[in-house]
């Protein structure tokens, strides 16, 4: 784990700084937008799917510097749709990563205003990326808009399905859209631009769509397992927006042997890439071990 978190301290600071390069300054007109969107995007966080990205990348034998533009416009997409998450037409929270949310800070249009742009800059970041060739970036933009769109359809579900009684498989489906489309992306980022083979890409797309899903697991029992000071976000939202979640179909204990089978196979995944995939195991332990 020490390892590890040296991984995610140094993924970090080479995303951090690619995201000040790539991010208009504070002061860049109009001032209030950029300021917002920088509050959302340097508000702290372990940077899991642009680590994620270079991770992947690591394995198939990518340079990182061909990897961080891209990493940095997943965490672009991810921040915007926090952003647009916590404003009060959605779950209307007031606390992220341990501080106020960007519409409490700023205000709503403005909030909505630097998610926007976020997603913008986050496509503007990789088709401009002189370290890609032209069909890797092509190939990057059209799997991280399907992704993105996705993420949004999840949300849409999953506001649906408040207060409503659904089937496991249509949570499920929410979850694979809203949590699991990025952390896909993110690890096929990776891997895609290391060149990696067909059937190598098909064993780290699942590995990544089982990773999407414990993380969801493990998310859903934080909710309701830890407190808002641990967690940086309201805890319990969940449970008081009615919203459906592992732990409310299946309790505690059952969720969690879930979380278990579902890194189990994760896991298994990897025995099918010859390649040394001890970082991307160490990920899924530390999404299982999360809750713990």
């Amino acid at each position: 784990m020490r390892d590890l978190n040296k991984f995610f301290d140094h993924c970090s600071r080479r995303v951090d700084a690619r995201l000040d390069a790539l991010i208009p300054a504070e002061n860049t007109p109009p001032a209030r937008l950029y300021a917002a969107l920088r509050w959302s995007v340097f508000a702290g966080g372990k940077r899991f799917r642009p680590a994620l990205t270079l991770a992947a990348g690591r394995v198939f034998g990518a340079p990182e510097e061909r990897l961080l533009s891209t990493a940095a416009a997943i965490e672009m997409i991810h921040t915007y749709s926090l952003i647009h998450d916590d404003l009060p037409a959605m779950d209307d929270d007031e606390l992220r990563r341990g501080r106020a949310t960007c519409h409490v800070k700023f205000d709503e249009a403005t909030a909505i205003l630097a998610g926007d742009q976020l997603q913008t800059l986050a496509f503007h970041a990789i088709a401009n990326d002189a370290q890609l060739t032209e069909s890797t970036r092509l190939k990057l933009i059209a799997e991280l808009a399907e992704a993105a769109a996705r993420m949004v359809d999840g949300q849409q579900l999953d506001l649906d399905a408040e207060g409503r009684r659904i089937s496991l498989e249509d949570l499920e489906k929410i979850h694979r859209s809203k949590t699991g489309a990025m952390i896909r992306v993110a690890a096929r980022a990776g891997a895609l631009i290391a060149g990696a083979g067909d059937d190598e890409l098909c064993a780290v797309t699942l590995y990544a769509e089982k990773l999407g899903l414990l993380f969801q697991i493990t998310d859903d029992l934080l909710d309701v397992t830890q407190t808002t000071e641990v967690l940086g976000k309201t805890a319990g939202k969940d449970v008081t927006a009615e919203k459906a979640t592992y732990p409310h179909f299946h309790g505690l204990a059952e969720t969690r042997r879930l979380a278990a089978q579902v890194h189990a196979e994760a896991a298994e995944s990897l025995k099918t890439i010859d390649k040394n995939t001890d970082i991307l195991a160490a990920l899924l332990d530390f999404i299982l071990a999360r809750e713990k």
